[in-house]
């Protein structure tokens, strides 16, 4: 049997390979976006995610007996798409987190930072294995942790955290944003 290996087969190989690549990282955010609740949002990837894999099928299945690379093609693409799916969303960052610092020390100057830094945060005192300690209890978005978690390690490096996927939350209160300095204070008196 032969694979087929000509010019406008590995064309068309690379086209359905991008094709599955662009259909299985939307299908990922839809799953995401649907487990957080964005009901518009899942209903256009799925849209554009089912369009895609309907043109990228009819390709594939009028050939794939004459043109079994084609396949292969086919196969990475999803393998790559789940990866490319993954990572973009983790650079999207949607939704909230929870965040659960345990400080033996240092709790409660991290709670006061982080409510400096316009976090809402709340303490708790308990005990561990080591002896008291102070759980520090925040809701952010997954697009802020980047900031508060080296913010943490800042306070106390010997801090313990653990995040949790947020369903949904009533309300988050995001960071305040800095006072105008400079020009851009005078330009907001007017």
């Amino acid at each position: 049997m032969e694979l087929g290996l000509t010019w406008p087969t590995i064309l068309l190989g690379f086209g359905i390979f991008f094709a599955r690549i662009a259909d299985v990282s939307m299908g990922t955010l839809r799953t995401i976006s649907i487990v957080h609740g964005r009901t518009t949002l899942s209903f256009f990837l799925g849209l554009i995610e089912i369009s895609l894999w309907l043109a990228v099928i009819s390709a594939v299945l009028q050939r794939i007996m004459v043109e079994p690379i084609l396949a292969v093609f086919f196969a990475l693409g999803f393998s790559t798409g789940n990866v490319v799916g993954i990572k973009l969303e983790r650079r999207l960052a949607m939704g909230h987190i929870v965040l659960r610092v345990l400080s033996r020390r240092w709790g409660q100057q991290m709670a006061t930072r982080l409510r400096d830094e316009g976090f809402a945060v709340t303490t708790f005192h308990g005990r561990g294995r080591s002896g008291p300690v102070t759980e520090v209890y925040l809701v952010c978005r997954r697009k802020d942790l980047k900031k508060v978690i080296p913010l943490v390690n800042s306070i106390d490096p010997e801090s313990f955290y653990i995040t949790e996927q947020a369903g949904s939350v009533s309300k988050v209160f995001r960071p305040v944003m800095q006072s105008l300095t400079g020009w851009r204070a005078i330009m907001k008196k007017k």
